[in-house]
């Protein structure tokens, strides 16, 4: 029984002092004293409530009061891909390729009515909607290859690119030490 008090009491003096009223004077050379306790000459003070913030949920929002098929067109308007890599991987380097690869691969797979533009150095390449292309014969320096994937409306709906280099030694170039 004593600890159950002891309990009462203690939860009561907690509520007390979230209740507690804050106290402040101005001095004449107008500093402030706050305190939780009344002071000669100290007024107490309304403080407002500190500012919060929650994070909103996450996913598209859909209006619940619509019918069915309404909010599943809601969804594929609000539709993103969450991932569109193209390979080869930014800053691979490549020494007297034959061949190379370019390809993307989307998360979640490629929707049939979406549109793929795989570019190599800024031009599209592999045709409407190859989602790969091999490059040959492959020419030295630095490339850029890109995909940008659009929906039915035009709308891009993810897009990506990398930077790939081929080095070519030649017969002229010093030897290795």
């Amino acid at each position: 029984m004593k600890r159950s008090s002891l309990l009462v009491l203690l939860g009561s003096l907690c509520a007390m002092s979230a209740l507690a009223t804050t106290y402040v004077r101005v001095e004449k050379d107008g500093t402030k004293t706050y305190s939780d306790r009344p002071m000669p000459g100290g007024q107490p003070i309304d403080l407002q409530p500190a500012q919060t913030y929650s994070t909103p949920q996450g996913g598209p929002s859909v209006n619940s009061n619509l019918p069915r098929e309404q909010q599943l067109l809601q969804q594929v308007d609000d539709f993103k891909y969450t991932g569109c890599p193209v390979t080869p991987a930014n800053d691979s380097t490549f020494q007297s390729p034959e061949t190379v690869t370019i390809a993307v691969v989307t998360t979640p797979a490629l929707r049939p009515s979406d549109i793929v533009t795989l570019t190599l150095d800024g031009q599209p390449v592999g045709g409407s909607n190859a989602i790969s292309y091999t490059v040959s014969p492959v020419y030295r320096g630095t490339h850029t290859v890109g995909v940008t994937i659009k929906d039915a409306n035009g709308q891009v709906v993810c897009n990506s690119s990398s930077a790939f280099h081929v080095m070519r030694p030649g017969l002229n170039s010093p030897a290795r030490r």
